[in-house]
């Protein structure tokens, strides 16, 4: 870690009094503005949404191997927050709490990225199913089923869902990515973090684009796996959670949940060759 980002985690993990903390929020953030970055007052803003870095790295954990440390996630989490709290402006009208996820999720995936923790054969098969995926999207005209896809690949459907599984970690960073650019202006695909340099119309409207097949893409899809999609990414549920609405395993919802991604990455691939493209 660098000493530029623990400068910034001590200070966003310093103690305040409990008398000293201001609970109105409006009346937090004019605090903020007259008392500035490193003030008592920004750490009584970090500690108010501390809930918030350890929501978004719990549901990003449950997808990762056991050898990355979650407390550098957790680290790279609260880095994200601190900078979401000093780059905020509560004047525009829009909800904190919708901004800093998409800072804290953007530095999280920032450092996986940095870690590149998913292992190059991953990738690979990942690109193999898209491959095939897409070849059959393009005979059928529709989404293919789990079971054409299994035949295609000349494996059992118990074998390919395994499959799913095992490349799920792939598909679940560049799902976050696409997600992020509906609701971020930066220029860069898969980047959560603000570009520091003025955004072109062009870019804009990429972007624009870029939502717009990704909405197409999902209303496409099987009624299971728009649900799946829907309880996971905006109603915030546990995949636990959601198998349990469906009555079926966790892994099986593992399944279907990477199905869909890699669906959607097709989907996106074949409209620009360029866009969210496997390693």
């Amino acid at each position: 870690m660098s000493a530029q980002t623990s400068s910034l985690v001590e200070t966003a993990t310093a103690s305040t009094p409990a008398a000293d903390v201001l609970v109105d929020v409006a009346q937090l953030w004019k605090a903020y503005g007259r008392a500035g970055q490193g003030s008592a007052v920004e750490s009584q803003l970090v500690e108010r949404h501390l809930p918030l870095v350890r929501t978004v790295v719990g549901r990003i954990a449950m997808s990762l191997p056991p050898h990355v440390d979650v407390e550098d996630l957790h680290s790279a989490g609260l880095v994200g927050l601190l900078n979401a709290i000093r780059r905020f402006n509560p004047k525009s009208g829009a909800s904190f709490e919708t901004y800093a996820r998409l800072r804290i999720r953007g530095a999280v995936l920032d450092e996986l990225r940095r870690l590149d923790w998913v292992p190059r054969s991953v990738h690979e098969k990942a690109r193999r199913v898209q491959d095939v995926m897409l070849q059959l999207e393009q005979q059928k005209g529709r989404v293919p089923t789990e079971d054409e896809m299994a035949r295609a690949m000349k494996i059992s459907l118990e074998e390919y869902r395994d499959l799913l599984t095992e490349i799920r970690p792939a598909t679940f960073v560049c799902l976050d990515s696409v997600r992020s650019i509906e609701g971020e202006e930066g220029p860069r695909h898969g980047d959560l973090l603000a570009d520091e340099s003025a955004e072109s119309p062009g870019d804009r409207t990429a972007v624009r684009e870029l939502a717009a097949l990704i909405a197409k893409r999902i209303e496409e899809l099987p009624e299971v796996q728009r649900k799946v999609l829907a309880l996971y990414y905006f109603e915030d549920l546990r995949l636990r959670e959601i198998a349990e609405v469906f009555g079926v395993t966790e892994s099986r919802i593992c399944q279907i949940h990477a199905q869909a991604i890699l669906s959607l990455k097709t989907y996106l691939r074949r409209h620009d060759p360029d866009v969210l493209a496997l390693r």
